[in-house]
């Protein structure tokens, strides 16, 4: 497995899935606002939707381990407190700050803070790991791909407001999230990465439902076919892309594989024109797509080794 996923284009392939399927949640989430009648205003209904999903997402990674594997997954006492941390990190904390961020700004700060976590991920990396040092392939592959979520989002009302709700509460969700990243490749190294995944999800969606609940007005949301369906396809997208995510990060340099998430607004902006009426391509869409493609490629490169004198 370790000799599978450190290949460059298994981690390329791996990584791109997962950031589709992440992009893929966008207009999911959006769609599934519509179909439960969650308002733009209702933050609360917004995190229940995502303890939901959280939840539902971590019995569906539980379930995929019993049938591939056809085997429980083992818990470990010492295992009990680092999945929890990672819970709060990556699940709790961070969409608790994200939905309420994401109320109170704009679209385009959001999509560039979002992608905030990337760079504090190569940051920290840097200085926590001797072998992830920031190079200078690393720094132009980051700032291309900064350029391509900006460009994507160029028109869209950017302004230099800052609100500790809006911008801060993005940052805030950005940092978590650097921090989940790094925390995982410190996880115990006999910890399957369906039991990160799936435990860290199953107790960060408790304290989001719970908070959800709290400040739900009444049974607000409108379960249906269509609405439950779609929660159990965004519940797939979150069970699928952490566990390969996990996989990834156990055994490869966090500050490297990081930069593909900068593909996230990409595939998100992609699947936004495919699935919700009135969003188009544009010209700023292709451009920024090329930006962040351009930074992968040298992130990649290998360049030919001097011959020996």
């Amino acid at each position: 497995m370790e000799k599978f996923l450190t290949k460059k284009l298994n981690i390329l392939i791996i990584s791109l899935l997962c950031m589709a399927l992440w992009g893929s949640a966008f207009p999911v989430v959006k769609i599934g606002y519509e179909l439960f009648e969650i308002e733009t205003a209702d933050i609360f209904g917004k995190i229940y939707f995502a303890g939901l999903r959280f939840f539902i997402a971590s019995i569906m990674v539980f379930m995929f381990h019993r049938i591939l594997f056809r085997k429980r997954l083992i818990i470990k006492t010492y295992h009990i407190k680092p999945i929890i941390i990672l819970g709060l990190l990556q699940t709790s904390l961070q969409y608790f700050f994200f939905y309420i961020g994401v109320a109170n700004t704009s679209g385009i700060k959001s999509a560039i803070l979002q992608s905030g976590s990337t760079f504090f991920v190569v940051i920290m990396a840097h200085f926590l790991y001797k072998e992830d040092r920031l190079d200078f392939k690393k720094t132009i592959s980051l700032l291309l791909g900064f350029a391509g979520v900006i460009i994507i989002n160029l028109g869209n009302n950017f302004d230099l407001s800052f609100k500790i709700t809006g911008e801060g509460f993005l940052l805030m969700s950005s940092l978590l999230s650097a921090l989940a990243t790094i925390y995982v490749k410190n996880m115990p190294r006999d910890m399957s990465p369906f039991l990160s995944s799936g435990g860290q999800m199953f107790t960060g969606s408790l304290l989001l439902l719970l908070i959800g609940k709290i400040g739900l007005k009444g049974n607000s949301l409108n379960f249906n076919f269509a609405s439950v369906s779609l929660l159990l396809y965004a519940a797939f997208i979150s069970a699928a892309a952490f566990t390969l995510w996990y996989m990834i990060l156990r055994y490869n340099s966090p500050g490297r594989v990081s930069i593909y998430r900068l593909f996230i607004p990409i595939f998100g902006s992609i699947f936004s024109v495919l699935l919700i009426e009135g969003e188009y391509f544009t010209i700023n869409l292709a451009l920024g797509l090329l930006a962040v493609v351009l930074g992968i490629g040298i992130l990649n490169m290998d360049y030919p080794k001097k011959a020996a004198k």
